[in-house]
């Protein structure tokens, strides 16, 4: 009798509930693939299912659900490049509007609401938002302040959130107080006071990249990875530039090509102890190992744009 009285109250509703869950998901993905064609500008559909509703309701499935809805923020994104890049478009990544992602939010909010101590979407939407959506970047950030007061990085995220928009005061107002957390690491003050001091500088990029390629999350490891390529760009090609205007001014003419500035180029200490790179062709290269071009009419050295994986290749310098 009592068997009968678990079976009844406990086991079936638990199954009647998850056998449910399983079928909107299965309906979801149903009308998803039949949909009719929309307009390129109304290619997103609304979420399906609002996952935070689910909360306490999944029996015990809420991280799982939540993993759900992280893996498929992450694809999201991925569909989105691959398309934008089938139609020949280069994707920018410090403005990402174009590809009008607007449903990473929902999709990062919803996982984060399952499972408010989820480190993974916190850390993504800090890397990816700013360029869709900075207010809603600084929600998420702070989202994950108030349900994790204790995990410094969250704090390194939203700094670097304020960073990134050049809010150099509140950059160093978060990490400082993100310094007082226990076990926070000393590079919290020091970036505090950076924040105030030379903020804008490349030199407090890399300082920010650098702690970042340090920490758990992959995303990010990669991310950070990729900027500090972009930094090391950046200093070869403003040695490169200088290079050649300064034989344009010698000679009359711009370099016929950028072995011709070569020999200039060895005699100037780039920072942090780097040097720059050629490869079997005797070219020089980015970081990436794309050869670098010369662009003659402007007399200023340029990004192979087809070759490069430098993160901000359609970025102009000043």
């Amino acid at each position: 009798m009592m068997r009968e009285s678990w079976l009844r109250n406990i086991i079936l509703p638990a199954v009647i509930i998850l056998a449910g869950f399983g079928a909107a998901f299965g309906l979801s993905s149903y009308l998803e693939r039949n949909r009719p064609p929309l307009p390129s500008g109304f290619s997103d559909i609304n979420l399906s299912m609002n996952g935070s509703r689910l909360k306490g309701f999944a029996f015990g499935a809420d991280g799982l659900i939540a993993d759900w809805y992280w893996m498929r923020s992450l694809q999201y994104i991925g569909d989105k490049i691959i398309a934008s890049r089938s139609g020949h478009v280069n994707v920018n990544i410090d403005d990402m509007r174009d590809l009008n992602p607007r449903l990473l939010y929902p999709l990062l909010n919803n996982a984060t609401d399952l499972d408010p101590h989820f480190a993974a979407p916190y850390s993504y939407g800090a890397i990816v938002l700013p360029a869709i959506d900075p207010e809603k970047a600084i929600a998420i950030a702070e989202k994950g302040i108030a349900n994790n007061p204790n995990e410094w990085r969250l704090y390194q995220y939203l700094g670097y959130i304020y960073w990134k928009l050049k809010r150099y005061d509140k950059a160093a107002d978060t990490y400082e107080k993100g310094s007082m957390v226990p076990a926070a690491p000393p590079f919290m003050k020091l970036m505090a006071a950076s924040m105030r001091t030379d903020g804008g500088s490349r030199t407090t990029a890399r300082t920010i990249y650098r702690e970042m390629l340090a920490g758990s999350d992959e995303q990010v490891r990669n991310a950070a990875a990729s900027r500090l390529m972009e930094l090391d760009s950046l200093d070869e090609r403003e040695s490169i530039d200088k290079a050649l205007a300064d034989l344009k001014e010698q000679n009359g003419r711009c370099a016929n090509d950028l072995n011709e500035v070569v020999p200039r180029l060895m005699q100037i200490k780039l920072p942090e102890n780097h040097e720059f790179r050629v490869d079997n062709s005797n070219r020089l290269v980015d970081p990436t190992g794309a050869p670098y071009l010369l662009d003659k009419e402007r007399c200023r050295v340029a990004l192979d744009t087809a070759n490069t994986k430098l993160p901000s290749q359609n970025a102009e310098r000043k």
